[in-house]
C-alpha cells in the first residue's frame, strides 16, 4: 500500500477530464488516442457520470505490482513522478503534444500526462527505469549512445519508450516506419536524424541478439 497517503480531493467528473485534455472534438480526439475508440466514445457518451474521489487501484510497473490510492483527477504521469519516483518520464508540455511522459502500457504507447491513474488500473507499464538489466543497458538505450540519438537528453526517454513499443510490434520497420513510430515525440534540438539512425541501429541489434 502506498505510504503516503493524500488528502481527499474533490470530486472530477469525465466532462471536466475531457475539458482539460482540449474541449469538444480535441478532446475526444485526444481520448481516443490514449484509450482507444470504444473507452474514448464511452467517455464522451457519460461525460457527467462522477468519478468517486479516490480508489485503490493495481499497477504493474516494470514487473512490480503496486497498490496505491488514486485520486480521481491524478494523472498516471502524477503517480509515476510524484508518488513513486520514477522520474524517466518528463512533465515537459503537460498537454500531450511532446511525448516526453511517454511509457509502454499493456504493450502499447501512451502520453502518462494524458492518462487518468484510475484509467491504468490494472495494467502492465513499463518506464524507461525497466529497461537496463543491472549494469546492462538495454539494446534501444545503447543504440541512443552509439548514434548520438539525444543532445540536451530531456526528451531522450520519451523517444527511447516510443522506440521500444515501436520495435516490440515491428522489428524490422523501415525508415518510413520509423519516422512514422516516432511522430509523436519532438525533440527540441531538431536531432531527429540521429534518433532515427538509433532506432535502426537498435533493431539491427535486437536481431542479431
Amino acid at each position: 500500500m502506498d505510504q503516503h497517503p493524500r488528502k481527499a480531493k474533490k470530486s472530477v467528473s469525465r466532462r471536466v477530464f475531457l475539458k482539460q485534455i482540449g474541449g469538444g472534438a480535441a478532446g475526444v480526439s485526444v481520448a481516443t488516442r490514449i484509450f482507444g475508440s470504444e473507452r474514448a466514445g464511452a467517455l464522451a457518451a457519460d461525460a457527467d457520470i462522477e468519478l468517486s474521489a479516490t480508489r485503490e487501484i493495481t499497477l504493474t510497473i516494470n514487473g512490480k505490482k503496486t497498490v496505491l490510492e488514486a485520486a480521481a483527477d491524478e494523472t498516471l504521469l502524477g503517480v509515476l513522478r510524484e508518488r513513486l519516483g520514477l522520474t524517466g518520464a518528463k512533465r515537459v508540455c503537460d498537454r500531450g503534444e511532446c511525448g516526453g511522459c511517454t511509457v509502454v502500457l499493456n504493450g502499447r504507447a501512451v502520453y502518462a500526462c494524458q492518462m487518468l491513474a484510475l484509467q491504468a488500473d490494472g495494467a502492465e507499464i513499463l518506464t524507461v527505469e525497466g529497461l537496463a538489466s543491472g549494469e546492462k543497458l538495454h539494446p534501444i538505450q545503447q543504440a541512443f549512445i552509439d548514434h548520438d540519438g539525444y543532445q540536451c537528453g530531456y526528451c531522450t526517454p520519451g523517444f527511447i519508450m516510443a522506440a521500444v513499443a515501436l520495435l516490440a510490434k515491428n522489428p524490422q520497420p523501415s525508415a518510413e516506419e520509423i519516422r512514422t513510430g516516432m511522430s509523436g515525440n519532438l525533440c527540441r534540438c531538431g536531432n531527429y536524424q540521429k534518433i532515427q539512425e538509433a532506432v535502426a541501429g537498435a533493431a539491427e541489434a535486437i536481431r542479431r541478439g
